[in-house]
């Protein structure tokens, strides 16, 4: 699946049955359910799911949280668009 396949799939009742958790989490944050997203994330540990908090704490507006987790994810604070990143983390997920 494609970054592109993926946001198309925005407009269906449910993320793909093939997403991953933290695809799943970025689904629900790109329909408007921060909360529901950041319930997912929180819930994992690894580099992915720090990643993914960062970015939405980021978006959230809480850019110390932000910081935090970034480190966290051993990446620096991103400097891109809210969207651009939000691709660029949803595409590293469907590599794997």
């Amino acid at each position: 699946m494609t970054v592109d396949e993926f946001r198309a799939t925005l407009s269906d009742e449910e993320p793909p049955q093939s997403a991953s958790r933290l695809l799943a989490a970025l689904w629900h944050d790109a329909r408007d359910d921060w909360n529901r997203a950041h319930q997912i994330t929180q819930d994992i540990e690894n580099e992915d799911a720090a990643w993914v908090h960062a970015y939405l704490h980021r978006k959230e507006g809480d850019l110390a949280n932000a910081a935090y987790w970034y480190r966290r994810a051993g990446r620096p604070v991103s400097g891109t668009s809210l969207e651009g990143e939000w691709a660029e983390i949803v595409a590293s997920l469907l590599a794997r």
